[in-house]
């Protein structure tokens, strides 16, 4: 995980996506406790820490800029949608790894006693789009999804 500083050129990657670069993504969710963000998403996931105020704080989740504002009338999740046998969280968000940074992560959320929402496992095993995939819960209860493919090109394969 590298950060991003404001003279540096950001780096990009091709997907089968037309060739198109990739660029970092953008996200802003809600959190109850700002200190319990920076344990989560530094500490444990080892996100590098952005710009901050009171209320809010940017961290870098590999290479995507995320940002956690405090608004605990805003936290959790409620909906699921039946993805392969199991009840997806319909509001979440993650990074597709690969896989030997997807095991990494496996193990060490394993370690410590993770409770998942989905245990890490092999969705679509011998279809197309399989991956890797788990989910679990921040400490202000929204949904993360890590997973990895054998091949980016299956990112978006039909």
């Amino acid at each position: 995980m590298n950060a991003l500083t404001p003279t540096a050129k950001p780096e990009t990657s091709t997907l089968p996506n037309g060739g198109k670069p990739i660029r970092p993504f953008h996200l802003a969710f809600p959190v109850h406790d700002i200190a319990a963000a920076r344990s989560f998403y530094g500490d444990l996931l080892g996100c590098p820490e952005g710009r901050s105020a009171d209320n809010w704080v940017d961290f870098d989740l590999f290479g995507h800029q995320i940002v956690a504002h405090l608004a605990p009338e805003e936290c959790g999740h409620a909906k699921t949608s039946d993805v392969d046998d199991h009840a997806v969280p319909v509001k979440h968000f993650g990074v597709v790894l690969n896989i030997p940074e997807w095991k990494a992560l496996a193990e060490k959320m394993q370690s410590v006693g993770t409770k998942f929402v989905i245990e890490p496992y092999v969705r679509f095993e011998g279809e197309v789009g399989e991956q890797y995939t788990m989910f679990f819960l921040d400490p202000s209860g929204n949904a993360l999804e890590f997973k990895a493919f054998a091949h980016d090109e299956m990112i978006f394969a039909k």
